[in-house]
């Protein structure tokens, strides 16, 4: 290639180059409408960064003062949650006062009994209200899951293993044990226990 075709070369990258600046020149006034673009677009995240740490403090609030007022209710049920049983039982006690002062001014001994036995009555009912059972223990088998033997007993007139006696009563709450009944257990005299060994053999 020759001197001159070299030269035609470089000129036609020259006025590529050329082409390229005046299509696209850089100008002060694009620089400018970039950086205030930029500056719009920064100011919104700010907004929406201080809206969105605004809802972040409030939802900390909240849930601070739901805790709060948890543990206060909490506080509240453990203090009045037997209210309604307390309101019940209070006119149990005043039947106790009424029958205590008929029972200083009287000297029939049968009507202090009957009013004793409706007072019994009227306090297992309040307590039936609230879910609490008597354990049935009279000729039942011993069981050690609501029974609690206090004493064993020989005895031929009962089969080994029957509740004799009831020294207190036990109680279920809603079906699970609040106390267990303090009883009497039957157990057969040694000799019966033999002879009944010697026919199984």
């Amino acid at each position: 290639m020759g001197k001159k075709g070299k030269m035609g070369v470089m000129e036609s990258k020259e006025d590529l180059r050329d082409h390229a600046e005046k299509a696209d020149p850089p100008t002060e006034e694009k620089t400018k409408t970039a950086e205030g673009d930029l500056a719009v677009k920064l100011e919104a995240s700010e907004k929406k960064a201080a809206e969105n740490y605004d809802k972040y403090l409030r939802a900390v609030a909240e849930l601070d003062n739901y805790r709060k007022r948890a543990i206060r209710e909490k506080a509240d049920a453990i203090k009045y949650g037997n209210e309604t049983l307390l309101r019940d039982i209070l006119p149990l006690v005043d039947s106790v006062d009424r029958a205590l002062a008929h029972a200083g001014t009287s000297d029939d001994f049968e009507a202090f009994k009957k009013g004793l036995k409706m007072l019994h009555e009227q306090l297992l009912c309040c307590l039936k209200k609230y879910g609490v059972e008597v354990i049935d223990t009279a000729g039942k088998d011993f069981d050690p899951n609501v029974h609690e033997a206090m004493l064993q007993v020989i005895s031929d007139e009962h089969e080994t293993g029957k509740v004799v006696n009831e020294f207190e009563r036990g109680y279920l709450l809603n079906g699970r044990l609040l106390r267990p009944a303090k009883v009497c257990v039957c157990k057969q005299p040694e000799k019966e226990n033999r002879q009944d060994r010697e026919k199984d053999n």
